[in-house]
C-alpha cells in the first residue's frame, strides 16, 4: 500500500499542484493539439485502439482522413469500435487487425500481414499498455509489464521500421508517464524474478520507454523518421482495472482526470504537428517538451536496454 500511496503522489498530484478548481480546469483544458494538417494518402497503426487514449487517436487521425489500423488484442470490440469511427468520421479507411503485445507470434503475425496489405506506413503511435498487474509473464517468459509495454512495442517497431522508412517523413510516438520518475532498469531482474511490485513495475516499463525512444532516435538520425515519448496525463482509462486503490483514487478525484480525448492530444501534437522534426527523441507533457528523470537520460543505460531488448527478442545487434 505504501508503495501504492507514494505510486499515486508521483503519478497524480503533478496534475493538481494548485489544488484549485479554477487552475485544474485550465489545465485540463491546455495541452490542445492545434495542428490542421490533413491526412489523405497516410497510413497510420495505432495499437491499443479499441479503447481509452488509443481509440481517441485514432477517431482523429480517421477524422484527418488517414487510412488507420486499429491494432488490438480484442478484435471483436475492436470491430465496435472501428464501425463507430467510421460512422463519426465518414472514413470508412479504419481496420482492425489482430494484435497481442504480450505474444511475439502475435506481434510477428500482425507486422507480416500488414507489410503484405500496405506499401506505406506514416506513423506508428505505440499506444497499449497494462497497468499495476499482478505477477504474470508474457506467452514468451516476460514480466508483463516489461513485456508488453516495453518489449511488445520494441519488436513490432523493428519489424516496421523499413516501411516507416520508405515511407518517410514518418514518425514513431510512444505513450510512456509521469510515472516513469520512479522507474529503474534492474538488468539483473528485468523480469521481476528477485523482487516484484506491481507499482514500481509499470514505472520501469515506462522508463524503458523513454530510454528506447532516445536511443530509436539516435539510431534513426538522418533516415527522415523521428520519434517522440509522451505523457498524457492522467486520464480516464481501464488502465487501473488491476488495483482496487488505483480505481478508488480515480473515482475520488474523477474531477481532476482527463478524459481519453483529452489525454490524446499530446500523442496527436508528437504525430502531426509541423517542424517538430527537430525535437527527435524528446519527451512531451500537454503537447510541450517535457523534463524526464537523470534515469531517462542515460545514454549508457538506454544504449544497454537497446542491446539486451534485441537479445532478449532473438533480433541482430548492430
Amino acid at each position: 500500500m505504501r508503495v501504492g500511496v507514494f505510486f499515486f503522489l508521483v503519478y497524480f498530484v503533478p496534475e493538481i499542484d494548485e489544488l484549485s478548481f479554477s487552475v485544474c480546469r485550465k489545465m485540463l483544458s491546455s495541452g490542445v493539439c492545434t495542428s490542421t494538417v490533413q491526412l489523405p494518402g497516410k497510413v497510420v497503426v495505432v495499437t491499443g485502439a479499441n479503447t481509452g487514449i488509443g481509440k481517441e487517436t485514432a477517431k482523429d487521425l480517421a477524422q484527418r482522413g488517414a487510412r488507420v489500423y486499429l491494432a488490438c488484442r480484442d478484435v471483436e470490440k475492436g470491430e465496435l469500435v472501428a464501425k463507430e469511427i467510421q460512422t463519426t468520421t465518414g472514413n470508412q479507411q479504419v481496420l482492425v487487425r489482430k494484435l497481442d503485445l504480450s505474444d511475439t507470434k502475435s506481434i510477428r503475425a500482425f507486422a507480416k500481414g500488414f507489410l503484405a496489405e500496405e506499401n506505406h506506413l506514416h506513423v506508428l503511435i505505440n499506444n497499449a499498455g497494462v497497468m499495476m498487474c499482478p505477477y504474470s509473464k508474457t506467452a514468451d517468459g516476460f514480466e508483463m509489464h516489461m513485456g508488453v509495454n516495453h518489449l511488445g512495442h520494441f519488436l513490432l517497431t523493428h519489424l516496421l521500421l523499413e516501411k516507416l522508412k520508405e515511407s518517410a517523413p514518418s514518425r514513431i510516438v510512444n505513450v510512456s508517464s509521469l510515472a516513469h520518475h520512479l522507474g529503474r532498469i534492474h538488468f539483473h531482474n528485468l523480469q521481476g524474478e528477485k523482487f516484484y511490485n506491481a507499482a514500481l513495475a509499470y514505472c520501469h516499463s515506462k522508463l524503458a520507454n523513454i530510454l528506447f525512444t532516445q536511443e530509436l532516435a539516435r539510431r534513426l538520425k538522418g533516415s527522415g523518421v523521428t520519434t517522440y515519448s509522451v505523457h498524457p496525463g492522467t486520464v480516464q482509462s481501464e488502465l487501473v482495472r488491476h488495483s482496487s486503490f488505483m480505481r478508488w483514487m480515480w473515482w475520488l478525484f474523477s474531477f481532476f482526470i482527463k478524459t481519453p480525448q483529452q489525454g490524446a492530444q499530446t500523442s496527436l501534437h508528437c504525430a502531426l504537428t509541423e517542424g517538430l522534426e527537430i525535437l527527435s527523441g524528446n519527451h512531451f507533457s500537454d503537447c510541450h517538451v517535457a523534463w524526464v528523470s537523470a534515469q531517462a537520460r542515460n545514454e549508457t543505460i538506454a544504449r544497454r536496454l537497446w542491446d539486451v531488448s534485441c537479445d532478449l527478442l532473438g533480433l541482430p545487434i548492430d
